[in-house]
C-alpha cells in the first residue's frame, strides 16, 4: 500500500509540467491574440527621444545594427552613445554613423566619469545626466531595428498609467548549429516562462534589448546610480518601474538581435552566467522551475513504468506539448518562417538546459567581461585573483 500510494504520489509530481505547458498555450494566446490592435501606432503622439547606447567593444555586423536607429521614420530623437576611451573599437563605426547621417543628431561620449563594477551601467548614468529629452530609449549595442521602431515602442507611454516599456527579439540570421539551438530555447522555454509571468503577475522586468520609460521614472527610484554595481539591470529598471505603480508594456513586437557567439561552450557559459544570477534574485522562483521542466519527470516515468503504457504516455504527451508550444510562440506568434526545420531542437535544449539548471545550485560566482564575480546580497564583488596562478581562465 505505501509503494503504491508513493507511485501516485510520484505519478502527480511527474505530471506539474503539463499544467504549467497548458498554462503555458493560454498565456501565449493571451499575449499575442490581437497584437495588431496594440501595436497601432498614434501618429500624433511622437515626444522627443533621446536613445541611449551602451558601447564596449565591436560587436558583429555593428554597422548595420546602429545604422538602423538612423532610419527611424519619427520627427525628433537623439542618439547618445558612450564607451570606454577614444581606442575603443566601435569608435571608427560611430564616426562613419556621424558622417552618413548628417542630418541625424549624434553624439559620442567617452567614459563615464565613475567607478562602478557595472561599466555598463556606469555609462547609463551619464548619459541619462545629459539627455536632452524626457522620454529616453535603452538598447544593448547588438540590437537591429525596422524604421517603425521608435513609433511602436513609445506609443504606449501615451497611457499616462505606463512608464515602462520593453519587446521581444529575435536573431538576425543563424548559421551555426548553436545558433539555432539558442533561437529555438527563446521560443520554447524563454518566452514562454514571459507570458505565464504576465499571465500571473505582470511584467515587472524589461530587456535590455528595449528599454522605454522617462527620466523621472528612474530618477524616482535612485537611477541608474542606485543598481550600478548589481548584476541584471534590465530587470532591475523594470521591477522598479512597476513598485512604483506604474504598468510595464510588453508589446507583441520583435527587435533583432546579432548572435555574438559561434560555440556550444559560450552559449553554455552565458546560460549558466544568466540562470546563477536568477538563483541569487529569485531564489524560490529558480526552485520552482523544477516543475516547469517535462523531460526529465516524463524520463523518470518511462524508467518506472517501461512496460504498462504509462510512462510512454508521458513521453508522448511532453513531446506533443512542446511541440505545440514552440509552434504557437514561434511560427503563430512571432511568425518565424520554416520553424519545423529547427523543431528536433526542443528536445536537445530541454536537456541541455536542464542539465545547465542543475549545475547552477553550485555556482557561487559568475564570469562576466573576463572578471569573476560574486553575488552577495545581490550585489556583484570582484573575486580576487590567485597570485600564484598566472594561467589564463
Amino acid at each position: 500500500m505505501i509503494s503504491q500510494a508513493v507511485d501516485y504520489l510520484f505519478r502527480t509530481l511527474a505530471a506539474t509540467p503539463f499544467i504549467y505547458y497548458l498554462l503555458v498555450l493560454f498565456s501565449t494566446w493571451r499575449f499575442f491574440r490581437g497584437a495588431g490592435r496594440r501595436l497601432s501606432q498614434d501618429s500624433d503622439f511622437t515626444p522627443p527621444i533621446s536613445n541611449l547606447k551602451p558601447l564596449r567593444g565591436l560587436d558583429p555586423e555593428a554597422y548595420e545594427n546602429l545604422a538602423s536607429y538612423c532610419r527611424q521614420d519619427y520627427p525628433e530623437y537623439e542618439l547618445i552613445f558612450c564607451v570606454g576611451d577614444e581606442n575603443d573599437p566601435s569608435v571608427p563605426v560611430l564616426e562613419k554613423l556621424k558622417h552618413d547621417f548628417p542630418d541625424r543628431q549624434i553624439r559620442i561620449l567617452f567614459g563615464s566619469g565613475r567607478k562602478a563594477i557595472n561599466d555598463k551601467v556606469a555609462k547609463l548614468v551619464r548619459m541619462v545626466e545629459e539627455a536632452r529629452h524626457e522620454v529616453l530609449v535603452i538598447n544593448d549595442s547588438d540590437v537591429r531595428v525596422e524604421p517603425n521602431y521608435l513609433r511602436t515602442v513609445v506609443a504606449p507611454l501615451r497611457d499616462p498609467k505606463v512608464r515602462g516599456v520593453t519587446c521581444l527579439y529575435v536573431s538576425t540570421d543563424d548559421r551555426t548549429f548553436t545558433q539555432h539551438l539558442h533561437s529555438i530555447g527563446m521560443i520554447c522555454d524563454f518566452f514562454p516562462g514571459i507570458f505565464v509571468a504576465r499571465q500571473l503577475d505582470g511584467i515587472k522586468f524589461a530587456f535590455g534589448q528595449t528599454i522605454v520609460t522617462t527620466r523621472s521614472c528612474l530618477q524616482a527610484f535612485g537611477g541608474y546610480e542606485s543598481i550600478e554595481n548589481r548584476p541584471a539591470d534590465d530587470l532591475l529598471v523594470g521591477r522598479y518601474i512597476a513598485q512604483q505603480g506604474y504598468e510595464v508594456e510588453l508589446l507583441p513586437y520583435a527587435v533583432k538581435t546579432v548572435p555574438d557567439y559561434d560555440s556550444f561552450k559560450g552559449l553554455f557559459i552565458k546560460r549558466l552566467r544568466w540562470l546563477t544570477v536568477m538563483r541569487h534574485m529569485r531564489p524560490w522562483g529558480h526552485i520552482g522551475l523544477t516543475f516547469t521542466q517535462g523531460l526529465p519527470w516524463s524520463l523518470a516515468m518511462l524508467l518506472t513504468h517501461p512496460a504498462d503504457g504509462i510512462g510512454a504516455a508521458y513521453i508522448g504527451a511532453y513531446a506533443l506539448s512542446r511541440l505545440a508550444i514552440t509552434w504557437l510562440v514561434g511560427a503563430w506568434g512571432l511568425q518565424q518562417r520554416e520553424l519545423w526545420k529547427k523543431m528536433p531542437l526542443v528536445f536537445v535544449w530541454d536537456a541541455s538546459a536542464f542539465f545547465i539548471w542543475l549545475l547552477s545550485f553550485g555556482r557561487r560566482r559568475i564570469r562576466w567581461r573576463n572578471v569573476d564575480y560574486r553575488i552577495r546580497d545581490g550585489i556583484l564583488v570582484p573575486v580576487a585573483p590567485n597570485p600564484a596562478s598566472n594561467s589564463p581562465r
